[in-house]
């Protein structure tokens, strides 16, 4: 791979971010995820609440460990469907702590849980995660040239953290929450020039 203004050129010719080209020595599961979901609008309680646990179970390490590990994450919390998660009980935690498949973290898993009776919440007094979490979208703006261009907090992001903590969610700082806000398509921070994107 050869870097070309900021981008990275792959092996199949097409020109990336620099963290999808190069990252994870140019992994085909990085390379799909980064041309076909990431900043790619996301919606619905299920698929958003997903990617808020990831993004949470990925602080302090790498996120293809996260993608390695998402099947069995998926399996471990089913499907990420609010209400079933909702339902664990600390024999389930404990059940979870003990799944090599997964990121064994409690703060984490237990966040998770948190954050799924938070989803259902919401649903009872009639609002959805869905509603929340695009209510703090910033206006579209211009790709980034280059990666000195990606803020990794925006006031935006900062909003939508105090938001989901004052309703009962957990481990979505200002970071995370803007991590989020990128995978789940409320802003489009690849490259300009990069092949994927909106």
């Amino acid at each position: 791979m050869s870097a070309v203004a900021g981008l990275v050129l792959g092996d199949d010719g097409l020109l990336r971010c620099p963290w999808a080209g190069a990252g994870a020595g140019g992994d085909r599961l990085y390379l799909d995820y980064h041309d076909t979901e990431w900043g790619r609008p996301v919606h619905g309680e299920r698929a958003l609440l997903e990617r808020i646990t990831l993004e949470a179970f990925q602080s302090g390490l790498a996120w293809i460990t996260i993608l390695r590990k998402r099947p069995a994450f998926r399996a471990a919390f089913e499907d990420f469907e609010p209400e079933a998660v909702a339902a664990f009980d600390e024999a389930r935690v404990e059940r979870l702590l003990a799944d090599a498949g997964i990121v064994r973290n409690r703060a984490k898993v237990e966040a998770a849980v948190a954050n799924a009776r938070a989803t259902v919440a919401l649903a009872d007094a009639g609002e959805s995660l869905d509603a929340l979490v695009w209510s703090f979208a910033p206006p579209p703006r211009p790709r980034p040239a280059t990666t000195d261009g990606i803020p990794a907090t925006t006031p935006e992001s900062t909003a939508l953290a105090k938001a989901l903590k004052a309703r009962g969610f957990r481990f979505v700082g200002p970071t995370t929450a803007y991590a989020a806000m990128q995978a789940c398509g409320l802003v489009d921070d690849h490259l300009e020039g990069c092949v994927a994107g909106r």
